[in-house]
């Protein structure tokens, strides 16, 4: 073969789609729109949004089942931002037939899809995420009986270092200025400062500072134990097959107990909107909503009264408070009736945890909570936030987990992986193959070297009785 040398080339100014390469969709994006088509996505979102659009005003405006599959892909190709949505469907042809463009039209900019979300309200994309919801419904992907519930942290788009102070807006270093000058240091220095912040007690609290850029921004402790500021996102799981039911972004420095009662309720919401649309109402199980899995971090009396009340059987992990006192005699008669309420539904999820159903429950809740927010937030790229403000986020993130109900939907059903997955699946199998090989290469080496052995100790046999005769 010669050797084929690169050459500068000028682009024709006209070309006939006749005489372009063939563009072949992609298997699972493919699989997606039939899906999507089938159960009439298009014709669902285009009156449910057209409310936000007027004729003959301003530019054209983007597709409502457009500006969706765009927030689809953010999850299949793992983009945190918009603008990255926007470049990888510009560049891939296959992404283009995916979003329904031809070949030689342009797909939407990044400035339009931002657009398009900050006209559409969180309402419809609530709307859209629960009639996702129905097309697993359809597909037997969803039992609704057990719900678990679980919350992770996001990074927010904001830094520590421009927070100011909520009462008159003094900045973080300033405030330490004149912490300094009030202690006696005319001119502190940036050692002074730091010296000074690290004996504070208390010193990023909530209640005094925030971002003027994103006051719904909480300061918070992460996952991996850096503080940031950031969001929470609280995530109801079907314990039967993992699909996720409802996503609530909330304040980041709510406790867990105060959060999962809206959760929960999102949920039921969801599960209740399955229930009566008579196309799938017989595919969810008649006790939907019924029992609650969680771990320790939401066991509180309040929570157990509230679950009670819900009618959930509650299956929560008791942290070890050692033997509690349950007596009321210092109390009034209404707190000492909540408190008995209390005791009882305690006493009730403890002993349902105990079961051999509560047992295997605590072990699939590690397994189908964790898988999903490794999906959204670690392969998916959310755990660091591109947007700003708790409505717009909520907007993202519920679009983004239903791109992951799709995920499942196709691996389960169709046998498909995303994507992005697929490269690593090749390569996993070489690197299956490869092992497997090296490990044949071993063991006949092994083989091998045995056989040199025992040929060398029959030889030595052969030799010494060759000796001994002469």
């Amino acid at each position: 073969m010669a050797l084929g040398k690169r050459k500068d080339v000028a682009q024709p100014l006209f070309v006939s789609t006749a005489d372009l390469p063939g563009v072949k969709p992609n298997p699972f994006y493919d699989t997606v729109n039939k899906v999507l088509s089938a159960h009439h996505f298009d014709a669902f979102v285009e009156p449910l949004c057209a409310k936000f659009y007027k004729d003959n005003v301003g530019r054209p405006g983007l597709a409502p089942g457009i500006y969706f599959r765009c927030l689809l892909v953010g999850y299949f190709e793992g983009l945190d931002s918009e603008r990255g949505i926007a470049w990888r469907c510009a560049d891939s042809k296959s992404l283009g037939l995916f979003l329904g463009y031809a070949i030689d039209q342009q797909t939407p900019d990044h400035s339009t899809i931002s657009r398009t979300r900050r006209l559409i309200d969180l309402e419809t994309h609530q709307e859209v995420f629960a009639y996702l919801l129905k097309i697993l419904a359809n597909h037997d992907l969803i039992e609704g009986k057990t719900i678990g519930v679980d919350s992770t942290t996001l990074e927010a788009n904001a830094a520590l270092r421009s927070i100011v102070r909520r009462d008159n807006g003094q900045k973080y270093q300033e405030f330490l200025t004149d912490l300094a000058k009030q202690s006696g240091i005319e001119t502190p220095t940036r050692e002074d400062l730091a010296k000074l912040d690290r004996k504070r007690k208390n010193k990023g609290s909530n209640d005094d500072w925030q971002n003027p850029y994103d006051p719904d921004a909480k300061i918070t402790k992460m996952k991996d134990g850096t503080t940031h500021l950031a969001h929470k996102a609280e995530h109801a799981v079907d314990m039967d097959s993992g699909v996720i039911l409802a996503v609530n972004i909330c304040d980041a420095a709510a406790g867990d107990t105060r959060t999962i009662c809206d959760t929960i309720n999102q949920a039921s919401e969801n599960l209740r909107a399955i229930k009566d649309d008579a196309r799938v109402s017989e595919k969810i199980s008649d006790a939907w909503a019924s029992e609650a899995v969680a771990d320790k971090g939401y066991h509180s009396n309040d929570t157990m009264c509230d679950l009670s009340e819900m009618q959930l059987r509650s299956y929560i992990s008791e942290p070890d408070r050692g033997r509690r006192n349950w007596s009321a005699s210092s109390a009034n008669e209404e707190d000492a009736s909540k408190l008995l309420d209390a005791r009882d539904a305690t006493y009730a999820n403890r002993r349902r945890i105990k079961g051999k159903r509560g047992r295997a429950l605590m072990r699939k809740r590690g397994e189908l909570l964790e898988r999903s927010f490794a999906h959204n937030y670690e392969t998916g790229a959310m755990r660091r936030l591109h947007l700003r403000h708790r409505e717009n986020i909520a907007k993202r993130v519920l679009i983004h987990t239903a791109g992951f109900n799709l995920g499942l939907l196709m691996r389960v059903k169709y046998g498909l992986i995303k994507p992005r997955r697929l490269s690593d699946a090749v390569d996993g199998a070489l690197l299956g193959l490869w092992l497997a090989w090296s490990w044949l290469l071993d063991i006949v080496g092994c083989l091998n070297d045995r056989r040199r052995a025992m040929w060398t100790r029959l030889d030595q046999t052969n030799d010494s009785l060759v000796l001994q005769a002469a």
